[in-house]
């Protein structure tokens, strides 16, 4: 190692547990016990203090809450949203119309793929994946789509291209930003990873839907009859209870739940409280997309030169945040008239911080040491010391070894790409963007590549590894089971593909915004 950077047992201490993190998540086991026991003992190595360790374990999940408690608001507020949107039944009447223009296998492909990415860019693939399955994927079986083909569209759209990028709610990008420390910007983080995510889901879905076309059949009433009479054999709730709890958690935490038919959400009024509920369910389903359109118009326009003031900070998520708490009270005064929507207001964000908490608080204690090693502030937070004294652990130790480190572009990320695939093998995708991150961070400027650009590209790897694409244990297992599909099976259809189109947006992401 180079002599002008001094290493100290701290340091050592801390890429030990870095080490033992990655080791666990390869494990398929949760990394937040590896996370608080390294907390410790790198705090420990540093102070020499039992005491001060130890406050640095609560110190640690503090200073990262603190900086992320606007990603877990955003979530909490658009759950909410969603809660009330199914009191009226409004998010199945946003879907519904699709199925009459699914007039055969290939376009219905296509129609699910849109349906899910807008869907889950908004919401997350929680509700994306059961509101398609249920509303969308009987038609598409009917014209003449395979159950896999379905499911395979349902999870490069929603688990893949959408929340890979995370553009909307930015909780993808907050977390690679954060960690990545001040040469990054998660605005930026979010711009790269949104066409990375197109790229990457774009050469998937050619590939995929080329290599399952020749499945596709002539559409029949047969199809989805032969179908609904199969069952799951047990494999899912297997792979499940192998792999990381997180991502399931984000599949299943809403206890998002559709009648047995759709039809029964939308059937004829009979009284004048269901005449009233059905037109503001007409009424909620229009709105709230047109909504969200504007929200997205304001974030990118700027970027177009259309003369619209820029976004700064932490304004896009605020947007997004008080966008969906603004549809939220007009849904709940709707479905509950003026009186009770003061509780049930109250009601949906609870609920929507219990689920942001449930799906992103395990996320805390990690986040939190990857932040004690990038230094300045957050580092003396948490080890309780002056700014001016807080080391920078994982910097200093890119900064001892960067003789070792490949100066090629291609090389460094591919090499990030390949450690958020790694982190994603626990069936996590969230946990391991601290990890690509503060490496991206770390290694950016020592080599000369955008930090930025490097975070979005580690960002891939995890998510579109993690996320429910590529491994059995995530939640792909939701997408399989409600399309009654081998999720074995569909890790096999979908395993060229992703790959393939991961390691093209790669190449373009170092080629072009490098």
């Amino acid at each position: 190692m180079t002599s002008h950077i001094a290493i100290s047992a701290a340091h050592w201490v801390y890429l030990a547990g870095v080490v033992a993190i990655v080791v666990t998540m390869i494990l398929r086991t949760n990394v937040v016990v590896p996370s608080i026991i390294a907390t410790f003992l790198v705090a420990l190595a540093w102070t020499h203090n039992p005491v001060g360790a130890l406050g640095s374990i609560f110190n640690a999940s503090f200073v990262a809450a603190k900086e992320l408690f606007n990603i877990f608001l955003v979530i909490a507020l658009i759950t909410s949203l969603l809660n009330s949107l199914k009191t009226l039944g409004s998010d199945v009447r946003m879907v519904k119309p699709f199925r009459a223009i699914m007039t055969n296998g290939h376009s219905a492909f296509f129609i699910l793929v849109a349906i899910t990415y807008v869907i889950s860019l908004f919401f997350w693939p929680t509700p994306a994946v059961p509101l398609v399955s249920a509303v969308l994927l009987p038609a598409a079986i009917v014209a003449g789509l395979p159950p896999l083909a379905g499911a395979v569209a349902i999870a490069i759209a929603g688990q893949g291209m959408a929340l890979s990028s995370d553009y909307v709610i930015g909780v993808a990008p907050g977390i690679s930003a954060k960690a990545a420390g001040a040469a990054a910007n998660a605005a930026l983080v979010a711009d790269r990873a949104l066409v990375l995510s197109l790229i990457t889901g774009g050469v998937a879905l050619a590939i995929a839907y080329f290599s399952l076309r020749k499945t596709i059949v002539p559409g029949s009433e047969a199809l989805l009859v032969r179908w609904q009479q199969q069952s799951g054999d047990g494999e899912s709730a297997r792979l499940e209870a192998e792999g990381s709890f997180d991502k399931a958690e984000i599949a299943r935490a809403t206890g998002y739940e559709l009648p047995p038919s759709p039809s029964d959400a939308l059937r004829k009024p009979s009284t004048p409280a269901e005449l009233k509920r059905e037109r503001w369910s007409k009424f909620f389903a229009i709105l709230v997309p047109i909504g969200f359109a504007l929200v997205i118009a304001v974030m990118i326009l700027p970027k177009l030169g259309m003369g619209v003031a820029d976004l700064k900070g932490g304004d896009a998520a605020a947007l997004v945040g008080g966008m969906g708490a603004a549809l939220m009270l007009f849904a709940t005064f709707a479905a509950e008239g003026w009186r009770k929507s003061f509780d049930v207001c109250a009601d949906h964000i609870t609920d929507g911080f219990v689920f942001a908490f449930k799906a992103m608080g395990s996320v805390l204690p990690i986040a939190g040491f990857f932040f004690m090693g990038a230094g300045g502030e957050m580092t003396a937070g948490i080890l309780n010391i002056p700014a001016a004294q807080s080391p920078a652990l994982l910097f200093d130790l890119v900064q001892a070894g960067q003789h070792w480190i490949p100066q090629s572009h291609v090389l460094v990320g591919f090499g990030v790409l390949i450690v958020g695939m790694i982190t994603g093998i626990d069936g996590s995708g969230f946990s391991g963007l601290p990890l690509t991150g503060a490496l991206s961070g770390a290694l950016g400027p020592t080599v000369g590549l955008n930090v930025n650009t490097l975070a979005a590209i580690g960002q891939m790897g995890a998510v579109w590894t993690g996320g429910g694409t590529l491994i059995a244990w995530s939640s792909l297992i939701a997408v399989a089971g409600f399309a009654r599909v081998s999720v074995l099976d569909t890790v096999r259809a979908l395993t060229i593909p992703v790959l393939a189109g991961l390691i093209v947006s790669t190449l373009c992401a170092v080629l072009f915004f490098g």
